[in-house]
């Protein structure tokens, strides 16, 4: 417990250290929000439903680039090269990593949901809350591990070109920036096969107090098994060649 409190202790300095990252990372998705959707959010309805659609789209953002360009880029600094020769288990810096992006996505979510609050009808039962906390953990969960593959996998400079290709279009075609039925036809039909997609199919019905279908959550669990089988088989071989 001691080793993981000062790993979560150094990951915090850190971050806050780079005001350059953390402060864009916290407030872009809320100028999304802002800009594009909460003009057009008159009715309770519509408010609550865009407010989940956007506060997953936060925590997707800081869980994403956290894990991927973060953890990319510490592969080439000194200090995470010298915390891999310690005799602590890899399992500690991982799990300090998880602690801290939930940590940022929390607060990344507050800020769109104060917005929200400040901009349009959003009116949502307090009893709602953990259903909607749950959804977003999980999908943060699922898209952490998507961005720890996406770091070990590809060089320190390539990764931030190749998150935004993966970060864009998948917040776009998983449904976070407008309804589905907005969206050419082309992109419904690839819509429903991409892991944001069934995240967002979990987090609507949270918001709008809907029921949940199974076969969301089972495509969730298996899209964050599958990821973190191909984060930690990328991890042990970098691991293994640079040590």
């Amino acid at each position: 417990m001691k080793l993981l409190l000062v790993h979560t202790k150094a990951e915090l300095i850190t971050l806050l250290r780079t005001p350059g990252f953390l402060i864009p990372t916290m407030i872009f998705p809320s100028m999304f929000f802002l800009m594009f959707a909460a003009p057009n959010l008159k009715f309770v309805s519509a408010a609550n439903y865009t407010t989940g659609s956007f506060m997953a789209f936060a925590v997707f953002t800081v869980t994403f680039f956290q894990f991927g360009v973060g953890t990319a880029n510490e592969r080439d600094n000194s200090w995470s090269s010298y915390t891999r020769t310690l005799p602590a288990p890899p399992i500690y810096r991982n799990l300090a990593k998880v602690i801290t992006a939930a940590f940022l996505a929390l607060l990344a979510a507050s800020v769109l949901v104060g917005t929200s609050i400040l901009t349009t009808p959003i009116n949502i039962p307090l009893v709602r809350w953990p259903r909607i906390f749950l959804t977003l953990a999980a999908g943060g969960l699922m898209m952490g591990t998507l961005g720890t593959a996406i770091a070990y996998l590809v060089s320190p400079k390539a990764a931030l070109p190749i998150a935004n290709l993966i970060y864009l279009p998948m917040a776009y075609l998983g449904g976070m920036w407008m309804p589905i039925r907005f969206m050419p036809k082309l992109a419904q039909k690839i819509s429903p096969y991409l892991p944001s997609r069934q995240w967002m199919e979990l987090v609507w019905p949270a918001m709008t107090g809907g029921r949940w279908e199974i076969t969301h959550w089972l495509a969730l669990v298996s899209f964050t098994i599958a990821f973190a089988l191909l984060a930690g088989w990328a991890q042990h071989h970098d691991e293994r060649i640079r040590f």
